[in-house]
């Protein structure tokens, strides 16, 4: 599968194909649970017993080094699934799982109502796994980045991530629309949100991309390694 067919699987909401209320003989045993903005949904030890879908709001996904330093994994939203690892065996939880958002609703799946989806559409289920190594790769990615390279490099490769994922060409350059704030920026690439403010506002000054609430147009690809 190419580059372009992963990003593709990236962008599909999986909770609207996998939330059990959609299915007749899931509903009546189904229900969301509601979190506040700081809310642990999980925390690491838990036993692993659940997937989760977010249905409304936002979750970020780290875990505390020996020394007690938060490492922010991913910031998820609307659509996107996580706990994912307890399908592949993980019995306890090596990383925390904090509403982001007051009133973020978390749809639950037990690993059994997981397998029973996933074994009732042979489609859906492959496609869950193949989503799931993209992850993987994508976390080894960010993790290399946090350990060998400067803000500044991370930053960039954050928004070329993001434009290869979620960028539409538009008159003037590429168009991303996102969920993240420049405090969700600097957790995921590993530094202080004044930093990373600072370096977005010197590449806007340069004309290398103009920012907007939840918007970002990079005006030079170039500068961010796209053609």
């Amino acid at each position: 599968m190419s580059t372009a067919q992963y990003w593709y699987l990236e962008e599909v909401n999986l909770f609207k194909l996998l939330c059990p209320h959609r299915f007749a003989e899931f509903r009546q045993a189904h229900s969301f649970k509601a979190y506040q903005k700081g809310d642990f949904i999980y925390l690491p030890q838990e036993q692993a017993a659940r997937v989760y879908l977010i249905a409304e709001g936002k979750v970020k996904i780290g875990y505390y080094t020996p020394d007690g330093e938060e490492v922010v994994k991913a910031i998820l939203s609307k659509g996107e699934i996580f706990g994912e690892m307890a399908l592949l065996g993980e019995q306890a939880r090596d990383e925390f799982a904090q509403a982001q958002e007051s009133r973020t609703t978390i749809c639950p799946l037990s690993i059994d109502q997981m397998h029973d989806l996933m074994r009732a559409n042979r489609q859906l289920s492959l496609y869950v796994y193949k989503w799931m190594g993209l992850r993987i790769k994508k976390l080894e990615r960010r993790l290399d980045l946090l350990t060998f390279k400067d803000v500044r490099t991370r930053v960039v490769e954050f928004i070329r991530d993001l434009a290869r994922e979620q960028g539409q060409s538009v008159k003037g350059g590429i168009l991303i629309k996102h969920h993240f704030t420049q405090k969700d920026m600097a957790d995921l690439v590993g530094s202080k949100r004044q930093t990373v403010a600072t370096l977005l506002n010197q590449m806007a000054q340069n004309g290398q991309l103009e920012l907007k609430r939840g918007l970002l147009l990079i005006k030079q690809p170039q500068a961010f390694g796209m053609a």
